[in-house]
Parts: C-alpha cells; sequence; structure tokens
C-alpha cells in the first residue's frame, strides 16, 4: 500500500471492517518519516504523565517510563519462548554510572553528561527532590515508595552535585528494588518548582500536562483521549540510543479498527484487542502475537468489607461458589489466562503468588451459604468495571451478572471511563468489582502489603482490614530480610490460606499480556509494569 493512499484507505474500509469514525492516523505531511517512526493503537490512553499525579492511570505509567530516568533498572534475561523479559533479580544503572550498596545505605554517582529535556544538567539535588515528592505527595506513589520502607525526606541525601545516597530505614530486600519501578523518576526540580505555586507545592498540575524529565523521548504534544506524540531525547545517556525516532500513539476505541489498521499494515503495535482477536491473528501468522503472562497479577472479583452483604464473610464465600470461572475463560479469555481456581481439595498451599483457589462453580453450596447469612432471597447491587478495559471487563460482568441472577442477586453494571477508574477505586464506595493488580516487584509480600494489608493502600480496593493479616505479611517481609527461610515460608503460607478463606476478592485468572506487532517490529521486552518500552524496538 502506498503512502499517499492510506487516507483513502481509511474512508474505504469505513463501509466494511473499519467503523465511520476510524481515525486518520498518517498525514502526507509525515508520511516520509514512517520508516522511524513507531505507531501504536489502543483502547484507552494516559489521564496524567506524571506518574506521581494523582489517578494516574496505566496508560500514563507507559509515558513516564519512557519519558523519565530512574537511578537504577532491570537487566533482561531470556523470558518464555525466548521473549527479552525484565531480569527481577539483576540490577543496572540508568541515570547513575555507580552504585555501592552498603550495609544500611546505597550510595549513587550520576552520570556527569545527563541533562533534562531542556538542557539543563541532571544533579543530585534534582534526585532528591524527586524522591522528597514522592515520598511526601500521598497517594500512590507515596504508597509505592512505602513498599520499599522508603518513607521519608531524610532518608535522601545529597553528598555533592554529582552523588546521591539513600539511607536505609530497616532491612528490606525490597528497597534497591523499589528504586528502579516507574514512581521514583528523576525530574527537573527548577522546572517545576517555577510553575509551582502555594495550593500546588510540587508543581502537579504542570507536570500532568507535560513532561519534565530526562528520559529517552519527550512528549510533544497530547491530547487527552486522542492521541500521544513522543520524539527520542538525542541527548539520552541512560543507555543505548533508541533507534525509533518518533512515536505516535493514537487511542482507537474500536477493537475491530485497531484490528483493521494492523492488519492492513497501517499502524505497527497494538494490544487490548479482544483475546479472540489475538488467537486468529496467531493462527494466521501475518502478524508477530507475543502473550506472556502477567508476573504477580491477577484479575479479580472484589468486594467492600465494610458495608453489608458483603461484611459476611458466608456472602462473600457463597459469591466465590457462583462465579462462571470456565465460562469466563473460554468466552471472555479463550484460553489467554492461567485459571486461578479449581485446585484439588487435598492440594497442599504453596509458598508462591498467585496461586489457584479451591473454590469452583457450585451454585448449590452458593445457595446454601447464601442461605446461612441471611441471604436466601438475594439482594440487589451494583458490578462497576474500567471502561479502559471493556473488551474484557464488559463480558466478565456481564457472565457474572446472570449468574449471581440464580442466586436471586440482581446486578446493575456500573461502567466506569477509564480516567476516572484509579480515583473511584480510592474512594472505596464501589460494593462489587473487578479489577487486575500486578506487582511490580515479583515477591508474594510485595502483593500482599499492597492488596490485603491493614494500611488500606488504594489496591486494597475491598477496605479489607485483619490484625492476623498484617502480622503474617510484616513477618514475611522482616523474615525475607533477615534470611529466614522457614519463617517466611510459613507466613507466605499463612497469609494466602487466610486470604482464600475471608475471600475479600476472588481470584479468577492471571492474565496475559497480548501484543500484536507488524513482522518488521523487533525489540519488544516484557517489563513488570506491562507496559511498552520504545527504547529498545526497532523497524526493519
Amino acid at each position: 500500500m502506498k503512502r499517499r493512499d492510506f487516507l483513502k484507505s481509511v474512508s474505504g474500509l469505513a463501509a466494511g471492517t473499519l467503523a465511520p469514525t476510524a481515525p486518520a492516523i498518517w498525514s502526507p505531511a509525515k508520511a516520509d518519516a514512517r520508516s522511524e517512526t513507531l505507531l501504536i493503537v489502543s483502547e484507552g490512553g494516559p489521564n496524567n504523565l506524571d506518574i506521581q499525579g494523582i489517578g494516574t492511570n496505566v496508560p500514563g505509567y507507559e509515558v513516564s517510563w519512557n519519558c523519565y530516568d530512574r537511578l537504577i533498572s532491570h537487566e533482561m534475561k531470556s523470558g518464555p519462548g525466548g521473549v527479552p523479559y525484565y531480569d527481577r533479580d539483576k540490577i543496572k544503572p540508568e541515570l547513575a554510572e555507580d552504585m555501592v550498596v552498603g550495609d544500611m545505605s546505597v550510595t549513587f554517582k550520576l552520570k556527569k553528561n545527563a541533562k533534562f529535556h531542556d538542557g539543563t544538567p541532571v544533579t543530585a539535588k534534582d534526585v532528591k527532590w524527586s524522591l522528597d515528592r514522592a515520598v511526601t505527595v500521598g497517594g500512590f506513589p507515596t504508597f509505592q515508595m512505602s513498599a520499599g520502607s522508603l518513607t521519608k525526606p531524610e532518608q535522601f541525601v545529597v553528598v555533592d552535585d554529582n552523588t546521591v545516597r539513600v539511607d536505609f530505614m530497616k532491612k528490606d530486600r525490597l528497597t534497591i528494588p523499589d528504586l528502579a519501578v516507574i514512581v521514583p523518576c528523576v525530574i527537573n526540580s527548577e522546572l517545576v518548582k517555577k510553575n509551582a505555586s502555594e495550593k500546588d507545592p510540587w508543581g502537579l498540575e504542570y507536570t500532568k500536562q507535560q513532561t519534565a524529565g530526562s528520559g529517552a523521548y519527550k512528549v510533544t504534544k497530547w491530547t487527552a483521549g486522542t492521541e500521544v506524540v513522543m520524539e527520542r531525547n538525542d541527548d539520552w545517556v541512560g543507555g543505548p540510543l533508541p533507534k525509533i525516532r518518533r512515536v505516535i500513539w493514537r487511542m482507537v476505541p474500536q477493537a475491530g479498527n485497531r484490528r483493521a489498521l494492523l492488519e492492513r499494515g497501517d499502524a505497527d503495535i497494538s494490544y487490548e484487542l479482544p483475546f479472540k482477536d489475538f488467537q486468529e491473528m496467531k493462527a494466521s501468522g501475518k502478524l508477530n502475537v507475543v502473550s506472556l503472562p502477567f508476573s504477580n497479577g491477577i484479575q479479580y472479583i472484589g468486594m467492600n468489607v465494610t458495608k453489608p452483604p458483603f461484611d459476611n464473610p458466608k456472602v462473600r464465600q457463597a459469591i466465590a461458589y457462583a462465579i462462571p470461572y470456565q465460562k469466563i475463560m473460554d468466552a471472555v479469555m479463550f484460553g489467554l489466562a492461567n485459571p486461578m481456581f479449581g485446585a484439588p481439595k487435598d492440594k497442599p498451599t504453596e509458598v508462591a503468588w498467585p496461586q489457584p483457589t479451591k473454590y469452583n462453580t457450585d451454585m448449590d453450596k452458593a445457595k446454601a451459604l447464601l442461605a446461612e447469612a441471611g441471604y436466601a432471597n438475594g439482594f440487589e447491587t451494583t458490578i462497576s468495571f474500567d471502561l479502559n478495559f471493556a473488551g474484557v471487563n464488559e463480558p466478565l460482568c456481564v457472565l457474572v451478572q446472570e449468574s449471581l441472577a440464580q442466586l436471586g442477586i440482581k446486578t446493575t453494571i456500573n461502567k466506569v471511563p477509564g480516567a476516572n477508574w484509579r480515583t473511584e477505586l480510592n474512594k472505596k464506595e464501589m460494593p462489587l468489582f473487578t479489577n487486575v493488580f500486578s506487582g511490580w516487584l515479583d515477591y508474594p509480600e510485595y502483593f500482599f502489603y499492597w492488596c490485603y494489608h491493614g494500611n488500606n493502600s488504594v489496591f486494597n480496593t475491598m477496605s479489607y482490614k485483619s490484625g492476623e493479616m498484617d502480622k503474617l505479611i510484616d513477618g514475611a517481609r522482616n523474615a525475607a530480610a533477615n534470611g529466614d527461610t522457614a519463617a517466611y515460608d510459613a507466613d507466605v503460607k499463612g497469609f494466602v490460606d487466610l486470604a482464600f478463606s475471608d475471600i475479600p476478592r476472588i481470584p479468577l485468572y492471571q492474565p496475559f499480556v497480548n501484543v500484536a506487532m507488524q513482522k518488521n517490529i523487533s525489540g519488544y521486552e516484557y517489563w513488570f509494569h506491562r507496559r511498552l518500552d520504545y527504547r529498545a524496538m526497532a523497524k526493519g
């Protein structure tokens, strides 16, 4: 297909495969840059360009990862099917050129030629300000830092212009890996401070709309819900200069449009397609399709345990027996997930996460438990989901709605716009909902710290609190830090067993990351955040 014919092809397809609203991805003015431009199409896009912002959604993570640097990152290893996969246990420098780990601190020497996108040198003061911001701004970023026992500005010490030290609050094996996740990015402090205010001392409104980093890419255009354009930072020193010069990321809500754009060669890469489409594209062999399980992640049904009827464990257990697990696997996931249900009754609990529960669909048991709880005739409630991932969430919720109706439970489906989903989760008012959580640090105690601990993070979406659970999670973290394997194993098994008996959230499956791309696209890497890393990608 000739480049100049693209706009014509879109209108031609509108009567067939593509809907009339299909976007014109390429304009003639940009056609010559096609070979050095990566064109991404997805269902939803970022609502905020700052990972430390309020309610930043998952697509926002992708912008931050590619436009900001961190002190350190991970090496890659060969993963399933030979796909490059981040190595949890091997750290490498990124903005730092050297890292010295002491008994109760780690010291970083910065690369002396590192510059922000506006040409300002990166200094240790910028690093400290950025880390101070992360532990102070509140919400998700601050909780993420606390997961690695990084909680106070006093922990971040400027040694000289080019050296920063991070002091440990206590021994914690999660501290150093926590410095390699998306949140502790290094921000141009002087630029942001110029655009801050008394009401907004950390400049969150400014960084919501534009990037202020030193990373491999910088945002040159963002139209919320429509398009993000990123250009390569030719002065980047965090790694080899990327081969992709420009990234155009378009939001194309209709799955059929995204698939058609891919199959005609008018888009380079896409995710968030229906699983049936991924299976069909795999079978056709015309595109490269990568499918890998989420590291440390599950899709689940959550219940708000602070309000009736879900404050009753028997009601929660009844719901767990009423979920149409296999129907969801077959009709929604098309096999592209690992089941997290139906473990044999005599199977011992493992020192691992995720692992399947022993629940399976059993409507008789569900009815009996509901009657014991005093709800023999059912009740009315609402089940909510994130519209950014409607391709999975909507049919999943419809199947759950149909199954619960057999118990007399009448559910209204609440479709929450993706830009508002994180905010709604944080309110902790939704009674019943589906969501995905995937722990950035691949340890069971990390997942449970986020999702089950009584400190009630944004991802403890059920508002679940149990002194026994907290003791087990804290015990596992301490045992890991001190190398006490026996205590660690006992605590992990203990918190998994308690999660499954109290069942504030019902694991459904371990999702797969599914990415479809043209045959000439290389360099895809799987990262803990599951988003695209443009820095390693290339077009043949």
